[in-house]
């Protein structure tokens, strides 16, 4: 299991465009992707979860990458937190 904390830097938070993007980078790996923030949980690839949780801007979420390929959908996903939120 890999984990990493992000703490979001788009102004408007995660809102739907990003979330629709994060859902499909995580659809490409096996490895299950989940975000946490305030003890809420959401599987990244169900965009009304990722959602549901209300991340804005500032906040900090935890991400837990855990399966056969989770060293490649760890590294990958750090990357889209980077780039995209």
């Amino acid at each position: 299991m890999k984990k990493f904390e992000y703490v979001i830097k788009d102004e408007v938070g995660i809102h739907a465009r990003p979330a629709g993007m994060l859902v499909k980078e995580a659809k490409k790996f096996q490895s299950k992707v989940v975000l946490n923030k305030d003890g809420k949980t959401a599987e990244a690839t169900k965009l009304m979860a990722v959602m549901g949780l209300g991340v804005k801007c500032g906040q900090t979420v935890e991400i837990t990458v855990e399966g056969a390929d989770e060293d490649a959908a760890c590294e990958t996903m750090k990357a889209f937190f980077e780039t995209n939120l």
